[in-house]
């Protein structure tokens, strides 16, 4: 049997890396996944293109076969239109397009937080993620604002940015890899970064964003420079996407120009993006 899936990747509110809580909201950069079953002896065996880890799909795969008990094969094929290690949740993405797809090949009857916490593990184990990023991989997978206790991995609350906003994404050349992060001390920033999920948890999303990048910008060594350029320039909150490199303006479509001319930069690409409110399952692949 074959089956497709596609997911999309998602932008920070607040990352959960210093303080175990996060909030993350979906965005429409999609990663596609297509599985099918073939006989036992196949194993697993991966396609992927576009810097994707074929480990984080063999992992994801494997997981769910292990747990339908299945004893066949699959042949997986993934591509994405996410840029890799830029902050932008490509891994979670491919781990939930693939154990959609695996399950749907297997028919294996998952519920949602269960093959999102398989797709966590399969990034754990391939090693593209410090905690799991368990908020990042929510926001994939049903859209709209997500906060969640990445811990306990269980959603506290969901949202949605009012209508009418778009996200203003710069995208750098350079990549950040999680293995350079292994080193980094995110102690010192607990504080501050748990002050910007209580605002979250009010709703003020556009503070909390902006308190959050504030945060992380010195542990990481990425500059705000572009997301200040886009406050100015009218832009309702930006900042730095997960471990970054990339900035992501929120903006409404009339402030989208000149926020976008505001983030320009050499060696960078700038893409207006739909935010994402669809659950995956409900997504025609």
């Amino acid at each position: 049997m074959k089956a497709r899936a596609s997911c999309f990747g998602a932008g920070t509110i607040v990352n959960a890396i210093a303080a175990g809580r996060g909030a993350a909201f979906g965005l429409a950069l999609r990663a596609s996944a297509t599985v099918e079953t073939r006989p036992g002896p196949f194993g697993i065996r991966v396609d992927t293109a576009n810097g994707i880890d074929p480990e984080l799909a063999a992992s994801a795969a494997r997981r769910v076969l292990e747990q339908s008990g299945s004893g066949r094969g699959l042949a997986i094929s993934v591509d994405s239109e996410i840029p890799v290690s830029r902050g932008l949740k490509s891994s979670s993405a491919v781990a939930n397009a693939v154990v959609l797809a695996s399950a749907r090949a297997l028919e294996a009857e998952l519920e949602p937080l269960e093959m999102i916490r398989i797709g966590v593990g399969a990034a754990l184990d391939a090693g593209v993620t410090l905690t799991g990023a368990f908020d990042d991989a929510c926001a994939s997978f049903f859209g709209g604002i997500v906060q969640t206790d990445n811990h306990a991995r269980t959603i506290l609350k969901r949202d949605r940015f009012p209508e009418g906003v778009v996200a203003v994404v710069h995208i750098p050349d350079r990549t950040i890899l999680k293995a350079a992060l292994k080193r980094l001390d995110f102690g010192p920033i607990r504080s501050e970064v748990e002050a910007a999920f209580r605002l979250a948890e009010r709703g003020d999303y556009f503070r909390a964003m902006e308190a959050n990048s504030r945060a992380y910008a010195p542990v990481l060594g990425v500059s705000e420079a572009p997301a200040i350029r886009a406050r100015e320039a009218g832009a309702l909150a930006a900042g730095i996407s997960g471990t970054g490199p990339a900035i992501i303006a929120l903006a409404e479509r009339s402030e989208v120009e000149p926020v976008r001319d505001a983030m320009a930069e050499p060696a960078s690409v700038v893409r207006v993006v739909p935010l994402n409110n669809i659950e995956s399952r409900e997504v025609v692949a």
